[in-house]
C-alpha cells in the first residue's frame, strides 16, 4: 500500500486475468481532460484484447464546470452475454483513474477505493476547487494528506504530475494517464495494444504516443517521475520610458536608505506601485514605507509588512486596472499555454465584465462622479440598460480596442472619484497605523495586515471593505492592552477562515 515515486509494478497480477471475473475502472476528469478520449482508448484496447467492454459516463459538479465519471466494465469474451452495471458502486473498483489530486480523494470518501483491491492512478497536480477559491484567506488543501489517504486506502497507488508530462510532450492529460494505466499493470494487456488504440484513433498520434510512453517509463520505474513543484515566479525588469527613466532611478536609489531587512520586499512593493501609474506614484510609496521605517526596530517586521501592504492598497483593482491586465501580452501568452495552443491553432478569448453602478460612475472625474452618484434618474437608467453581464471577444480588433481604451485612461486615474475614496480610506487607516506605532510595533504591524482582507473588485471588493471595517473596529477594545497584537492577528484569521464571517463574530464576542 505504500505510496512510491517510481512503483516497479509491471508483474502485478491483474484482476479479471482469469476466468470470467468483470473488472470495473472509473476515471475521474473534469473539461478539456480528455476523460471521453481515455475511455474510448480503453475500451478499444479491451476490444483489441478479446474482451466485452461497455463504457458510461455520468456528468457531476465537483469543481470548475463539473467532475465527470466515466466507468468502464470489461469481461473476457467467453461467448455467453455479460450484463455490465451503468455506474460505479462503493467497495467495487478495481482502478481507478483521477485527472488531478483532489478527485483521487474526493473518489476516497465516496467508497470508490478499497484496500487490497484498488488501484489507484491519479496525477498529482492541482486545479484548485471552487471551495478553495472563495476562501476568503488561503483556502488551498493540503495535497499531501490526500496522497498520504490514496496510500493507505489503495491496494497500490502510481501517482505523479501527468499534467506537466503531457503538456512536455505537446499532448493532453490523457494520453499521460492512459501511460499510467498501461505502465501499472492493473489491465491483463500489453503495452503495444495501447498503442495500436491511440494509433487508431487517428488525432495527434504522434503527441498522444509521446505522452503515453513517457507516462508508461514513469509508471514503471524507467524514468524519474515528475513531481509537483512550487515554482518560483521569475522577477522579471520593469521597462519605463526613457523620458522616465531617470525618476525610476532616483526611486531606486532610495531604496537602499530601506532596512537591509525590508529592502527585498519594497523593490517588489514598488515595481508593482509604479506598473500600476507611474514613478510618482511610486514616491508616495516610498513615503509611506519610510515613515514606518523610522519608527521601526530589529528585525523589521513593521517595516516589511508596510512594504508589502502599502502597495497592495495602493494598487486597488479597478475598471482601468482589470482592462490593462486582460489586454496584457503575458496574460495572452499564459491562457496560451493553459490551454496548450498549438502554431496552427486559433485562439478565441471571450471576457466576462459585469460593471456595476457604483463602479461605473466612481470611473468618473470626481465632479460628474458625485453627481451621477447622487441622481436616481441615472441609476434607475443605468440599471435598466447597463447593468448586466457582458462578453467581450479580445481576439477580435473591436473587443480588444474596446478594454484597451478603458486601460488607457491610466494617465487620469489621480483626477477619479474612485482614487479619491480610495486614497481617503488609505489615509485613515495609515494614519493610524502611524499613530499606534510609536507605543506598540506588534499592533502597528498587525493593522498593516489587515489590508489582506480588502481585494477583487465589484461585490468582492464591498465585502472585503465591509470585513476590514468590523477588524478595524475592535481597536479600541484592544489598544493598552498586552495581548493586543496576537487578538488583532486572531481577528484577521478569524475573518479569513469564513465567508459568513460567524467566526469573527465569535471572535469579537470573546473579546467584549
Amino acid at each position: 500500500m505504500s505510496l512510491t515515486k517510481n512503483p516497479q509494478i509491471v508483474a502485478r497480477r491483474s484482476p479479471g486475468a482469469d476466468g470470467e471475473h468483470i473488472i470495473t475502472l472509473a476515471a475521474l476528469a473534469v473539461g478539456g481532460q480528455g476523460g471521453g478520449v481515455l475511455t474510448n482508448w480503453i475500451t478499444a484496447v479491451a476490444e483489441m484484447n478479446g474482451y466485452n467492454a461497455q463504457s458510461t459516463s455520468v456528468a457531476g459538479v465537483a469543481q470548475r464546470t463539473g467532475a465527470t465519471i466515466y466507468y468502464i466494465e470489461m469481461c473476457r469474451d467467453t461467448g455467453r452475454k455479460p450484463v455490465f452495471a451503468l455506474s460505479p458502486s462503493e467497495g467495487d473498483v478495481d482502478i481507478l483513474i483521477a485527472a488531478e489530486l483532489m478527485e483521487a480523494g474526493r473518489a476516497i470518501t465516496r467508497g470508490f477505493v478499497t484496500p487490497s483491491r484498488t488501484t489507484v492512478i491519479a496525477s498529482t497536480h492541482r486545479i484548485p476547487a471552487v471551495k478553495e477559491k472563495v476562501a476568503p484567506g488561503d483556502g488551498r488543501v493540503d495535497g499531501k494528506a490526500v496522497l498520504e489517504a490514496m496510500g493507505i486506502a489503495a491496494d497500490h497507488v502510481v501517482a505523479f504530475d501527468m499534467e506537466t508530462l503531457a503538456k512536455e510532450a505537446g499532448s493532453v492529460i490523457s494520453s499521460s494517464m492512459l501511460g499510467g494505466l498501461a505502465g501499472s499493470g492493473a489491465l491483463p494487456f500489453t503495452k503495444e495494444s495501447y498503442e495500436d488504440a491511440i494509433k487508431a484513433s487517428g488525432r495527434g498520434v504522434e503527441a498522444s504516443l509521446r505522452a503515453f510512453n513517457r507516462a508508461y517509463d514513469c509508471a514503471t520505474g524507467k524514468e524519474e517521475a515528475p513531481q509537483p513543484v512550487n515554482p518560483q515566479k521569475a522577477l522579471s525588469v520593469l521597462t519605463v520610458p526613457a523620458k522616465l527613466q531617470r525618476q525610476w532611478d532616483a526611486l531606486q536609489k532610495r531604496l537602499s536608505n530601506l532596512p537591509q531587512d525590508a529592502q527585498e520586499l519594497a523593490a517588489l512593493g514598488l515595481k508593482k506601485v509604479v506598473d500600476y501609474q507611474d514613478p510618482a506614484y511610486g514616491a508616495e510609496y516610498l513615503d509611506r514605507v519610510e515613515r514606518i521605517a523610522v519608527l521601526d526596530a530589529a528585525p523589521f517586521t513593521m517595516t516589511q509588512r508596510a512594504a508589502k501592504y502599502v502597495s497592495r492598497a495602493m494598487c486597488y483593482d479597478d475598471l482601468l486596472r482589470v482592462a490593462d491586465l486582460k489586454t496584457r501580452r503575458t496574460r495572452l501568452e499564459r491562457v496560451k499555454d493553459e490551454v496548450s495552443v498549438k502554431d496552427d491553432q486559433v485562439l478565441m478569448l471571450t471576457e466576462y465584465f459585469h460593471p456595476r453602478f457604483e463602479e461605473f460612475v466612481t470611473t468618473m472625474p470626481r465632479r460628474l462622479g458625485r453627481r451621477l452618484s447622487k441622481s436616481k434618474r441615472f441609476k434607475s437608467f443605468y440599471t435598466r440598460h447597463f447593468d448586466k453581464g457582458r462578453r467581450i471577444r479580445t481576439d477580435r480588433l473591436g473587443g480588444y480596442l474596446m478594454l484597451y481604451m478603458v486601460s488607457a485612461l491610466r494617465p487620469w486615474r489621480r483626477s477619479l472619484l474612485r482614487h479619491e475614496s480610495e486614497m481617503e480610506h488609505v489615509s485613515v487607516w495609515f494614519d493610524k497605523v502611524v499613530e499606534i506605532a510609536s507605543n506598540d510595533r506588534a499592533l502597528a504591524a498587525e493593522l498593516l495586515a489587515n489590508y489582506r482582507l480588502i481585494k477583487g473588485y465589484s461585490d468582492t471588493h464591498a465585502r472585503g471593505l465591509s470585513t476590514f471595517a468590523r477588524v478595524m473596529g475592535a481597536l479600541e477594545l484592544l489598544h493598552g492592552r498586552n495581548d493586543a497584537a496576537d487578538w488583532m492577528r486572531r481577528l484577521r484569521e478569524a475573518a479569513l477562515s469564513d465567508e459568513k464571517g460567524e467566526a469573527l463574530d465569535g471572535a469579537l464576542k470573546t473579546i467584549a
